[in-house]
């Protein structure tokens, strides 16, 4: 037990890390941001809120509130690396790789969450 609850929270740390990384480059670069929203048919209106419900599923997760909240947030984040993952694909700039370990972290850092007690 002291092994998976070891790996959740690394698995949720690392998912946290890079969910912060970006978050951090939206609100400090939000004109780059937007642009290469843009240039993958993302709406540029998306960087602020995108930016504020990463920040608040962070909250949601490490929080642990409520379940039904959590597993939103677990859902959102989902989604998110999912769309990150097509966008950078399709934009051939080589960053799939983040969205391909945020996507690990994701999947070990809810399947854990449900028998591990955080």
């Amino acid at each position: 037990m002291k092994v998976q609850k070891i790996a959740y929270y690394l698995a949720t740390g690392v998912l946290t890390a890079i969910m912060v990384y970006s978050v951090q480059m939206y609100l400090r670069n939000p004109d780059a941001i937007a642009d290469y929203f843009e240039s993958v048919d993302y709406p540029r209106y998306l960087v602020y809120p995108l930016a504020i419900a990463k920040i608040l599923g962070l909250v949601a997760i490490w929080g642990n509130f409520s379940k039904w909240l959590k597993e939103w947030a677990y859902a959102g984040f989902f989604f998110d690396v999912m769309l990150a993952f097509t966008a950078h694909k399709v934009a051939q700039d080589g960053g799939e790789l983040f969205s391909i370990i945020a996507f690990i972290a994701l999947i070990v850092s809810y399947f854990l969450g449900k028998t591990v007690r955080p």
